[in-house]
């Protein structure tokens, strides 16, 4: 039976049942564990356990203090006849003091965290399983989350001669991923579920620990299809911004394209970019390589990213994993820029080089190719740059990502 839909997130294809790829859309429907009623409409799990009002909650097994903002802390401890600054104190404990545990929260009365724990609430920290560090100073941690399964969060920092000037965290936002990308490691290693809001969160605290270091910027592009948790990932998003202390500006929500949740994400106007993972430079070779746009066809993809635009005013960010000997010939960069302006979406693109992922004959293109290939994009007025790439040897670069604590698929 469907979610209600004050409790479910809520996204209606374009004309579902017109297409030859239903039978594909049920089986991720039923992969990330969605109902689809008989309107043609998808309607998946919503994360309102991070959201809903304390009176919803009295009944819940398990409750999360981290994701609340300090105006719902604070309505938390009245609840308990405590006074609202206590609010304000776990508010600090948790998104600055980065607590773990509620018995390491001694400036609240032991009476109070006695009955919280009594009630189930619970922090909503991971355990830290392992960490893999790079020789160019990435980081990549592997998170066990309370049902044993593990996800990976990685910090990619920028180094002064005066130590750290940027750390950015690649954070994931589902337990494997059901799009199953060819290039990419992490479809590979199969799906299990959602992330929660306050496990997206918990991977930025994670990271700001290890380094020691503030978090400067956040991009939605590690584990998973950000769209298929939309629910999650603005909530995670609002609660980095206003309670950790990100800008907007300073976060990136990737996609690889999921119908109508670009107009969805539109209607918030956030002032993050938006990633769109492109990948092809035609409706062809993206359905080799992307088996989704075989259900979201490219131009479909560009229109929603035309309107996206319009409404928000914020430059799409294009991403390109260059493939040696598929979509890396100077005829795809004439195509691409031929595509892009055609839509009046030539704002910018990221060119990231393939990155070694086991089970998988794509190859990295050589460097002259993908010079040649970012080149002929700047030429034809198309800003285009090369992505550093990161965290290879780490198995922490775009694409790597796949728990190999995991033996078997996830399911």
């Amino acid at each position: 039976m469907a979610l209600r839909l004050a409790e479910a997130q809520h996204l209606r294809l374009h004309d579902v049942a017109s297409h030859k790829g239903r039978p594909y859309f049920r089986l991720l429907c039923h992969r990330y564990s969605v109902a689809v009623a008989a309107s043609s409409t998808i309607i998946s799990p919503s994360s309102a356990e991070d959201v809903a009002p304390l009176e919803q909650l009295k009944t819940s097994s398990v409750k999360y203090l981290l994701g609340r903002s300090e105006e719902q802390l604070t309505q938390l401890a009245l609840s308990y006849s405590e006074k609202k600054y206590r609010g304000t104190q776990l508010h600090e404990l948790l998104y600055k003091a980065k607590g773990r545990d509620l018995n390491e929260f001694l400036q609240l009365p032991k009476s109070f965290r006695e009955r919280l724990i009594a009630d189930n609430w619970r922090i909503g920290r991971s355990e830290i399983h392992h960490t893999v560090a790079s020789t160019d100073g990435t980081l990549k941690a592997l998170l066990k989350l309370e049902d044993a399964r593990i996800i990976e969060a990685v910090g990619i920092p920028v180094e002064e001669a005066r130590g750290i000037n940027r750390l950015t965290v690649c954070v994931s936002s589902q337990v494997g991923c059901p799009l199953r990308c060819s290039f990419c490691a992490t479809g590979k290693g199969g799906y299990s579920r959602n992330l929660k809001a306050h496990e997206i969160v918990d991977q930025v605290l994670t990271i700001e620990k290890l380094f020691q270091h503030r978090v400067t910027n956040v991009v939605f592009m590690g584990m998973g299809e950000p769209m298929l948790n939309l629910n999650a990932v603005l909530a995670a998003h609002k609660c980095l911004n206003e309670d950790v202390g990100i800008g907007q500006r300073m976060m990136t929500i990737s996609t690889v394209g999921v119908p109508n949740t670009i107009a969805r994400l539109a209607e918030h106007k956030l002032q993050s970019t938006l990633a769109i993972s492109l990948h092809a430079p035609n409706q062809e070779i993206r359905e080799k390589i992307v088996p989704s746009a075989k259900t979201y066809p490219l131009q479909a993809l560009l229109a929603d990213c035309k309107d996206y635009f319009v409404k928000t005013h914020r430059r799409i960010s294009f991403e390109y994993t260059l493939l040696a000997g598929v979509n890396d010939g100077e005829e795809h960069a004439m195509e691409l820029t031929d595509l892009l302006h055609k839509w009046r979406l030539g704002y910018h693109v990221n060119l990231i080089p393939y990155n070694p992922v086991s089970e998988s004959d794509f190859k990295r293109p050589y460097k002259a190719s993908m010079l040649a290939f970012e080149r002929i994009l700047n030429d034809r007025g198309v800003i285009a740059s090369i992505r550093q790439t990161r965290g290879v040897d780490a198995n922490a670069a775009c694409g790597q990502l796949r728990n190999e604590f995991q033996k078997s698929p996830l399911k």
